[in-house]
C-alpha cells in the first residue's frame, strides 16, 4: 500500500513538476520573446520605408522641421516610458493616440501616425508600450496593465499639446485590444472616440487559439497554470485581461476593424466585440485583409472610413481660407 502510495505521489509531482517547466516555457515564449523584438527594434525604420514608401520623405520632412520628437514618462512602477510625437501641419487640438500591436513599437506606427497628422491633419502621440521600443519593463502586458499607462499617456498628450484637446484613441492588434481595455475606465472630457483594428476578446482567448494552433494542446490545464504563475510574476492574469469586459463599459463611440482573412486574431472575435459595445458604434470587415493589414492593403478606403468615422465626434472646426 505504502508503495503504491509512492507511486502516486511520484506521478504527481512529476506531472506538476512538467505542467510548472511547460508553464514558465509557455510565459517566456508569449511575454519575453526578446530576439525577435530585439531584431524588429533594429530594423523599424527599414521595414516601414519598405512596406510604406511613402513614410520616408514625410518622415524627412518631420525631422527637417524637428517636429517629430521624444518624450518620456515614469511608470506606475519607476520604469522609463517612451514616446514619439508630432504637431500637426497647422494648429489644431484635434489628436491622436495611437497604439501599436505585440512585439512593436512606436515607429511601426508611423503609417497611422500619417494617416492622421498628414492626411487629417491631427497632433499626434505615438507611445512604446511597456517592455516595447525605447520603453523599460520586464515583460509584455498585453495591454492589461498597459491600459493604465496609455490612459497616463493621454493625459500627456492633451498636456503636449495645449490642454484642451479632442482625441481619438487608436490601436492595432494588441494596441487595439489595449484601445479597448483603455475605453472601459473612466474617461477625460477631452476623448471623443476610439478606433480599434484587429484586437482579440482576452487575452485568454487569444493564448488558448495560439496553444492549439502551434503546439496542439487544449488550454486545460496549461494555461490555468501559466495564468496563476503570471499573477504571481507580473501581477495580472489571463482572464482578467478582457477586452470583451472592458468594452462593454465604454460610453464612448467606436469604429471596429477587422480582415475577414485574419487568422492570427481570428475574424469570428470581432463580432462579439462589437455587439458588447453599447451606443454608437461602426463595423467595418475589410474584404481579403490579413491581420493587421487592412491599411496597408486599402490606405484609401481605410483613410476614408476612419476619417468619417472620427470627423463625427472631432470635427475639423478650422475655418476655410477664402479665396478670391
Amino acid at each position: 500500500m505504502k508503495r503504491i502510495i509512492r507511486i502516486i505521489v511520484l506521478v504527481i509531482l512529476v506531472v506538476a513538476a512538467i505542467l510548472v517547466g511547460g508553464s514558465l516555457y509557455l510565459l517566456r515564449y508569449s511575454l519575453r520573446p526578446d530576439a525577435t523584438m530585439e531584431a524588429k527594434n533594429a530594423a523599424s525604420y527599414e521595414y516601414m520605408y519598405e512596406e510604406y514608401p511613402f513614410l520616408e520623405s514625410w518622415v524627412d520632412s518631420l525631422r527637417q522641421r524637428d517636429a517629430l520628437r521624444d518624450t518620456t514618462m515614469t511608470g506606475r512602477d519607476g520604469e522609463r516610458l517612451h514616446a514619439l510625437y508630432a504637431w500637426a501641419p497647422e494648429p489644431t487640438d484635434r489628436t491622436a493616440v495611437i497604439v501599436h500591436g505585440y512585439t512593436d513599437n512606436a515607429v511601426r506606427m508611423l503609417m497611422i501616425g500619417y494617416l492622421y497628422n498628414h492626411d487629417l491633419g491631427f497632433n499626434i502621440l505615438l507611445p512604446d508600450l511597456y517592455y516595447h521600443g525605447e520603453s523599460q519593463g520586464r515583460a509584455i502586458r498585453m495591454g492589461w496593465k498597459d491600459r493604465l499607462d496609455v490612459l497616463q499617456w493621454m493625459e500627456v498628450a492633451n498636456g503636449i499639446f495645449g490642454g484642451a484637446t479632442r482625441m481619438v484613441v487608436h490601436g492595432i492588434s494588441m494596441g487595439a485590444a489595449t484601445t479597448m481595455m483603455v475605453s472601459g475606465e473612466e474617461q477625460q472630457p477631452y476623448v471623443k472616440c476610439f478606433v480599434e483594428d484587429c484586437g482579440y476578446t482576452s487575452v485568454w482567448d487569444q493564448f488558448a487559439k495560439e496553444l492549439k494552433g502551434q503546439f496542439s494542446l487544449p488550454a486545460f490545464p496549461l494555461l490555468n497554470v501559466a495564468s496563476g504563475l503570471c499573477e504571481v510574476k507580473y501581477g495580472w492574469s489571463f482572464r482578467e485581461a478582457s477586452a470583451l469586459k472592458q468594452v462593454a463599459k465604454c460610453d464612448r463611440p467606436m469604429l471596429f476593424i477587422h480582415g475577414d482573412a485574419d487568422d492570427y486574431v481570428p475574424t469570428w472575435m470581432v463580432y462579439p466585440l462589437y455587439e458588447a459595445k453599447p451606443g454608437e458604434k461602426e463595423l467595418w470587415v475589410v474584404p481579403g485583409a490579413a491581420h493587421a493589414l487592412s491599411y496597408r492593403d486599402n490606405r484609401e478606403e481605410y483613410t476614408r472610413r476612419v476619417g468619417e468615422f472620427v470627423g463625427r465626434y472631432i470635427p475639423d472646426d478650422r475655418i476655410p481660407e477664402v479665396r478670391e
